[in-house]
């Protein structure tokens, strides 16, 4: 049987190169699983890391009964650790947090507040404490992803969200995913709350995005959104005798 279907919530914690956060990542989550407002486990996502973070996911998950992971065989980037992380658990509710800790685990007690009549549930980072560059590029493709999906998030890059598994697995697989959860979510028909949750500096490791793929490869997306939108299929059944 696979583990995550005893628990109403399986986080997903993607990792790539993260050897250094490690055992913060292990201290924090440790620390929050008896605060959750519902059962919960931790499925770490190694995004075929090239230094030690896959020994030192695999020696905390030896010693923490609901911390479970899954190695991918190569690199496949943010959205392909989340997909595989989506496909993997059975729990009711998928959670996703990034490993650099800038955002915290008991937030995930505000977003699930409001579980219940929503599919997603997303967060907005109040004062972030990244670089004028970061924030900066942040605000752009924010705001040029607002005017091509319509989907009124202000903060579609916050690493700390919620959604109902059975969505979640319906969302359309592409690169760069993971920029339009919350218009994918949205296009499947799903109810979407964002909630404002605390943001940290990043202490150790460091950041995958730079300016480029800030801006040029979500803009990029956009269009491949836009395109997948229009040509997406959605039905429902009515009636059936199966």
């Amino acid at each position: 049987m696979n583990a995550t279907k005893q628990y109403d919530l399986t986080i997903i914690v993607p990792v790539y190169n993260e050897e250094d956060n490690i055992y913060s990542l292990e201290k924090a989550l440790g620390e929050y699983l008896p605060k959750a407002k519902v059962s919960s486990a931790i499925l770490f996502v190694n995004d075929g890391s090239k230094d030690a973070s896959l020994n030192r996911i695999v020696e905390i998950c030896g010693r923490n009964e609901h911390f479970f992971f899954v190695n991918l065989a190569q690199n496949r980037g943010l959205s392909g650790a989340i997909k595989a992380g989506i496909d993997t658990i059975q729990s009711q509710y998928t959670g996703y947090i990034d490993a650099d800790l800038q955002t915290a685990p008991e937030d995930f007690n505000l977003l699930l507040e409001h579980i219940d009549e929503h599919e997603m549930v997303t967060g907005i980072r109040v004062g972030r404490k990244d670089s004028f560059v970061k924030n900066m590029s942040s605000k752009i493709a924010n705001g040029f992803r607002r005017s091509m999906t319509h989907d009124g998030m202000l903060d579609t890059g916050c690493p700390l969200k919620i959604i109902r598994s059975d969505y979640a697995k319906k969302v359309p697989f592409f690169m760069g995913m993971h920029r339009f959860l919350p218009a994918l979510v949205q296009m499947l028909e799903g109810k979407v709350k964002q909630v404002p949750v605390r943001h940290f500096p990043r202490v150790a490791g460091q950041s995958k995005f730079h300016v480029f793929n800030r801006l040029v490869g979500p803009l990029m997306d956009c269009f491949a959104y836009r395109w997948m939108r229009k040509r997406y299929i959605n039905y429902r059944i009515d009636q059936t005798n199966v």
